[in-house]
């Protein structure tokens, strides 16, 4: 029973969740609105378990003296200061405040180091993957250097066809393979959510079986 209880729970759910979409009356609209706020509090149940066992995974590493218990230390410090001063400090939310100030000085630039990195990494997978070794790799080196000329002044410098070329690349083949990879994605989300909702995919009960 302590499975199938929940299975039945995510069956119902979800075989409603699909099927209002093609029902239009109020009383299914309403218990719709009813559901969605039911979930907005078990995602405020979700975000406090998370905090908890955040919380308890790295009070676990400096209790055992985990080489990286520093971290853990600093993430605890960090965690509990923004918590209470979000709680006890009436104006968190206005500019000047401690918890602005700490965010704007603190998390913002943290932020920004962790996107700035990605330029390196996409560097990195450009130079692998712009070597013209096949006949794709070498239309998707012309393909990219004809698009980067082409958003940049230099590019309508060296010929005014370039930009118009550039919005054709991104605009013609781009999008057809970019609608395709949705395609693709939206079909993976229906089959995933049907194998769950049809109890065929367990993983989410905590196994397989």
């Amino acid at each position: 029973m302590r499975r199938q209880i929940p299975l039945l729970l995510c069956f119902v759910a979800g075989t409603f969740m699909a099927v209002q979409y093609f029902i239009p009356h109020h009383a299914v609209q309403d218990a719709h609105d009813r559901l969605l706020g039911w979930l907005q509090i078990l995602l405020a149940f979700a975000f406090l378990l998370g905090t908890v066992s955040l919380i308890r995974i790295h009070y676990h590493k400096i209790r055992n003296r985990a080489p990286d218990r520093g971290y853990s230390f600093v993430t605890l410090v960090g965690l509990l200061g923004m918590i209470g001063l979000g709680f006890f400090h009436g104006s968190h939310i206005q500019p000047g405040s401690p918890f602005d100030i700490i965010f704007q000085n603190v998390q913002v630039p943290i932020e920004a180091t962790m996107f700035s990195l990605l330029a390196f990494y996409i560097a990195s997978a450009a130079f692998r993957a712009f070597r013209a070794r096949t006949l794709e790799a070498t239309l998707l080196l012309v393909a990219a250097c004809i698009v980067m000329l082409g958003r940049v002044p230099i590019g309508d410098l060296l010929h005014r066809g370039i930009p118009a070329l550039t919005h054709w690349i991104l605009n013609v083949p781009n999008l057809a393979a970019k609608r395709g990879i949705m395609i693709g994605v939206g079909l993976g989300m229906m089959s995933t959510a049907l194998k769950i909702v049809l109890g065929i995919e367990r993983a989410w009960m905590g196994g397989s079986e």
